[in-house]
């Protein structure tokens, strides 16, 4: 189990010779506050230094979709008529008879209309049918980075083809081809934007980094330390190497033991993280298929 940061911090200030504190948070006296300060910092650049196991995560969800009726006509950019608008926002784009192509919700106006962000291309007449689907996407509360080719449609199991730059992206939604069996996605904002929409639950999910390299006692992400009873998903000597190395920067102390003590135990904790595949200085092709070591003696046919 991990230390926690108090303890972390009392062997910070066991080790340097300063005043050990019987709590942190809160705590008035300098050398707390910086030291506090300094491994807070620490957990920040440690943040990019490594893709730590501890903070790749997955998440999945479900496409969402609403197919209803309305009333609209090309003299306004209005749906009016709509059983109900629960759930409908700005993430969404409607499609219809008459709706142009990338059309999104602008604002939900009541339980009954929308308001597009687009005029009609012709009128869709009474009750008539429209598909609102939703195009974006949060991304998770803790989200740092994404993890390369994790994006996949599980519905359909096939790979989500991405990231589409800006001018992919555009031709995707003006051009005239600009659908296909392939889910493609983009991060826009703070969305993870798909293309085309779906009017069926689709199964979709990625893998993605977390900031989140603090805990509370209760398991809660925290993206920095701010209670006695907070841990970490660092070993707890690289956290004190770190802050005793930056304590001693601040001071304008000499570093350099400090730093030596502080990259062995960095290179150590990084290469003990993940596991790694076996290299072969002399690979060969792989024989899972026909090949020349297991072609058959006999039986190709009549002689």
């Amino acid at each position: 189990m991990s230390s926690t940061m108090l303890q972390l911090v009392q062997q910070v200030t066991n080790e340097l010779g300063v005043s050990t504190p019987v709590s942190v948070a809160g705590n008035t006296n300098q050398d707390v506050i910086q030291i506090l300060a300094l491994m807070n910092a620490t957990g920040y650049e440690l943040l990019r230094r490594h893709n730590w196991r501890a903070m790749t995560k997955q998440k999945a969800f479900y496409t969402e979709y609403l197919t209803t009726t309305g009333n609209w006509t090309t003299a306004a950019r209005t749906i009016t008529g709509i059983p109900s608008t629960a759930g409908l926002d700005t993430t969404y784009q409607v499609q219809g008879s008459g709706i142009n192509q990338n059309t999104f919700i602008a604002s939900v106006d009541s339980a009954t209309q929308v308001t597009l962000d687009q005029d009609f291309a012709a009128a869709g007449g009474t009750s008539a049918a429209a598909y609102f689907q939703k195009m974006k996407y949060d991304l998770p509360s803790d989200y740092e980075a994404l993890v390369p080719r994790t994006m996949w449609d599980r519905s359909k199991h096939w790979e989500m083809l991405g990231p589409e730059d800006a001018q992919q992206w555009e031709w995707l939604l003006s051009g005239y081809i600009s659908t296909g069996p392939r889910i493609r996605w983009r991060l826009l904002g703070s969305y993870f934007q798909i293309w085309p929409g779906t009017s069926a639950a689709e199964y979709l999910g990625f893998e993605y980094r977390s900031n989140g390299w603090a805990n509370s006692a209760a398991g809660a992400v925290k993206t920095s330390f701010t209670v006695d009873t907070d841990t970490t998903i660092y070993p707890d000597r690289l956290i004190v190497l770190s802050t005793k190395l930056k304590y001693f920067e601040a001071k304008g102390f000499d570093t350099t033991a400090m730093y030596r003590n502080y990259l062995y135990e960095l290179e150590a904790a990084m290469a003990l993280d993940m596991s790694s595949a076996n290299l072969s200085f002399a690979p060969r092709p792989g024989t899972v298929l026909i090949g020349y070591d297991n072609i058959p003696d006999s039986g190709y046919g009549p002689n």
